[in-house]
């Protein structure tokens, strides 16, 4: 892993995408000391999100774990904003939007145009290909992934994704910025997935086809997994966590990229995701919330 100094030039961090994970990226970032910059369509939005990470960090301050100085001086590194000139001389943009590629690279296309020329453009996305993104800019040497998993200010993990396109430097003052942010950097190849996702989809994917040859109930399934392999949850409190329609678009990727049965995603799967039933955060996927 590159040292520090290596991320020394990475002063200021825009942030595009203002949901649950745009949130959690914003606070590490302001955490580990560094001006943060989020930008929404809506500048309403983007406010609301910096409140609710206010928010959270008062609950910290009363739980003791972090002091009112503490809070202040983070939320003093924190600006909302609906221009995205605003991002113009940042060091480092990431994007945590939708997982469209198209969307995406329009984005990348975008953000290539407005934000300062040395400065890295990253992705949050947790399967597509990022060279297909780099390829929308005039920068792509200084494109590459930096895959944080939600919710971001708690778990250590972060994927640095390297594309063929992406050079040294850039991968180098990637992975120091996630160590000055607290986190434990692992270096993947720009492969649908890369390592977490093409691991663990296919088993959630199974665990759905095991329940629809009825050989157990969901509940009894995520049981065994916690029980049997001391998960903190199984598959099905997992998949709603995550997202019925984001676990869909994941496995669809996969199975582009490598055509493998067990990435192939199970119909149930697809008619939740047609009725709405998105897990926790539509109030209904396979549990009730």
């Amino acid at each position: 892993m590159a040292s520090d100094n290596k991320a020394s030039h990475i002063k200021h961090v825009g942030i595009v995408g203002s949901g649950i994970m745009g949130s959690g990226l914003a606070e590490v970032f302001a955490r580990a000391g560094l001006q943060v910059t989020v930008r929404s369509r809506q500048k309403a939005t983007a406010e609301a999100m910096v409140a609710s990470i206010a928010k959270g960090l008062d609950k910290q301050v009363s739980r003791e774990k972090i002091t009112t100085a503490d809070k202040d001086a983070i939320m003093s590194r924190l600006s909302a904003t609906d221009d995205i000139k605003a991002l113009a001389n940042c060091d480092l943009v990431i994007e945590s939007v939708v997982e469209d590629l198209a969307v995406k690279k329009a984005l990348f296309a975008e953000l290539d145009s407005v934000v300062q020329p040395n400065a890295i453009l990253a992705t949050n996305t947790s399967t597509l290909a990022v060279v297909e993104m780099a390829m929308a800019t005039k920068r792509p040497d200084k494109v590459c992934g930096i895959h944080f998993f939600n919710p971001a200010p708690a778990m250590p993990l972060v994927e640095i994704v390297r594309p063929l396109t992406a050079s040294d430097e850039t991968i180098e003052a990637a992975s120091a910025v996630v160590v000055a942010c607290g986190k434990n950097g692992v270096h993947v190849k720009d492969r649908a997935g890369f390592i977490v996702n093409a691991l663990l989809f296919p088993y959630l994917n199974n665990a759905i086809r095991i329940w629809e040859t009825g050989t157990a109930s969901m509940e009894d399934i995520d049981t065994a997994m916690k029980g049997g392999c001391n998960f903190p949850m199984g598959p099905f409190a997992l998949l709603d966590l995550v997202g019925l329609d984001t676990s869909l678009s994941i496995l669809e990727a996969l199975y582009a990229e490598f055509g493998d049965p067990n990435f192939a995603p199970v119909p149930t799967l697809r008619r939740l995701v047609t009725a709405g039933k998105l897990g926790r955060k539509s109030g209904a996927g396979f549990y009730t919330y």
